[in-house]
């Protein structure tokens, strides 16, 4: 059990955050634990056979079986409430030499001679492992971020809502069943990290993950990284699935028929053939109204190796949301 003891100026500090580097870096789990992740099943079988033809393995290294520690430089506090996957990376690869080693070290077993160059190379390891997580999330994350990004903030604003009436006792009380507050102090019953910790007028970011699985992470200790408490977002039973129900109707009398079905399709990321053979249309055809939806900035495309896929935007997301489809998003 962690006992966090949390001031006046932690609790003033205390923010929200969504970490695409994060959801990078946790995914890996997802891909190589599949009994430990089954609400991913679907999300697995489509990327993992588009990653044949990229090389992740360094950073399947820095998350190893089983995970007890992932090293903190891997995927610090995110700096804005917000950021973009390469502001993340930027602030990876400035990482200081000494730093890395110091993670590098929290390992288990004997380094793989990807780690040893690391250890050895922190500056060339961090630019190796900045353009590994770039590529890896191309393929495995950027198709679905904007539904990824969609869940996440509703996540937020759930648990704002919860601050709003219970006040911050509450939202601190209710964010995780492994969670809890108490008399000024919070306790986070850790898998692997157990004691007392100051935070030192540092704040807390709160950080609601898709890829976390079932107990929390913390990063609460290192310097001079803001500390941070991950959690398992809720509803992410249909997160990757695409609905039985036909698309809204309201939608269909607004973008037509064909492009409302196809937004809805798309709440799984797909090639156009895949599109095709779905809705019962010609490659061509499909081909047409992708690019009318593209140019409007409601389905964006994503090269998964051989792969182009097409994929909703955030915008189509909340246009979906409005019309109250059926095919939205879970509650």
């Amino acid at each position: 059990m962690l006992r966090v003891a949390l001031g006046v100026r932690d609790l003033a500090g205390v923010r929200f955050a969504i970490s695409p580097l994060w959801e990078v870096v946790a995914s890996v789990r997802a891909l190589r634990l599949p009994e430990f992740f089954p609400a991913h099943q679907l999300w697995r079988d489509q990327v993992a056979p588009r990653l044949a033809g990229v090389d992740w393995r360094l950073l399947a290294d820095l998350v190893p079986e089983p995970t007890v520690v992932i090293p903190g430089f891997v995927c610090p506090a995110p700096p804005a409430a917000l950021p973009a996957l390469k502001t993340e990376l930027a602030a990876l690869v400035a990482t200081p030499p000494d730093v890395v080693r110091a993670g590098l070290a929290e390992l288990p077993g004997t380094r793989s001679p990807r780690l040893a160059a690391f250890h050895a190379d922190p500056t060339a390891g961090l630019a190796r492992l900045a353009s590994v997580i770039a590529d890896y999330a191309a393929v495995a994350i950027a198709p679905y971020w904007p539904r990824m990004r969609s869940l996440l903030e509703r996540e937020i604003m759930v648990a704002a809502g919860r601050m709003a009436t219970d006040g911050l006792r509450g939202l601190l009380d209710g964010i995780d069943r492994y969670v809890s507050w108490d008399d000024g102090t919070l306790r986070v019953d850790h898998l692997t990290r157990a004691g007392a910790v100051d935070l030192g007028g540092r704040g807390l970011v709160l950080v609601p993950s898709v890829f976390a699985g079932a107990r929390v992470w913390s990063n609460l200790t290192e310097r001079p990284t803001q500390p941070l408490l991950r959690y398992p977002a809720g509803a992410l039973g249909t997160l990757w699935e695409r609905s039985a129900a036909p698309p809204s109707a309201a939608l269909a009398r607004v973008l037509g028929r064909t492009r409302a079905t196809l937004l809805h399709e798309l709440a799984v990321p797909a090639s156009t053939t895949e599109l095709a053979g779905r809705c019962g249309l010609s490659a061509g055809t499909i081909s047409h109204h992708l690019t009318a939806l593209r140019d409007a900035g409601l389905v964006g495309t994503h090269r998964a190796g051989r792969y182009l896929l097409y994929a909703r935007t955030g915008p189509s997301e909340a246009l979906i949301d409005a019309a109250g489809s059926p095919g939205s998003r879970g509650p």
